[in-house]
């Protein structure tokens, strides 16, 4: 059971070294992260373990803890100030932002491709995993920027590729009868 004064960045990391210590690898991934603290919100753990909680997230926070760095999409590991077992306590640490290849430029359009089914038009996002739909096409594209608002809350767009504002291409087919 969690003390009442204890931290969600310092669950974070708990959670984080209890899963790598009993793995054996100081890698690890958001979701496990996210299973192993159900007691809080998800997006507030992700948060914390992508952003607040990464040495080399984009300084999006005006405080940090440098208890983790971004190997991948989705993929972490624990730094080794922390690893070990008298360590595990925060430390004064001095983040230094590492030096990195140029970024690819962050994607700004997004495509939906929509069919008709049922009365329904269905729009699907290539690059994410976003379906809606509506009884009209005005309708459908108004459900697509909130399904994609929603979908995206509360992530990091950067860590993700994408650029802050976004457009979306929708892309309709029609059967041409003979």
């Amino acid at each position: 059971m969690p003390r009442m004064n204890e931290t969600i960045q310092r669950r974070v990391l708990d959670a984080a070294l209890r899963l790598c210590r009993e793995r054996g690898s100081w890698a690890f991934e958001v979701a496990e992260i996210v299973r192993a603290l159900p007691d809080l919100n998800s997006q507030s753990v992700r948060t914390h373990v992508t952003s607040r909680c990464c040495v080399n997230a984009p300084a999006n926070h005006a405080h940090r803890w440098p208890y983790f760095r971004r190997l991948a999409r989705g993929h972490y590991e624990v730094m080794p100030a922390y690893r070990k077992a008298e360590s595990a306590r925060p430390v004064h640490v001095r983040v230094v932002q590492p030096v990195y290849a140029a970024a690819p430029p962050a994607k700004s359009l997004l495509h939906a491709h929509v069919s008709q089914s049922d009365g329904w038009y269905v729009a699907e996002l290539a690059e994410l995993a976003v379906v809606t739909q509506g009884r009209t096409l005005d309708e459908m594209a108004t459900n697509v920027k909130e399904a994609l608002r929603l979908h995206l809350q509360g992530e990091d767009r950067a860590s993700l590729g994408l650029d802050p504002r976004l457009r979306v291409a929708i892309t309709y087919e029609a059967e041409i009868d003979g």
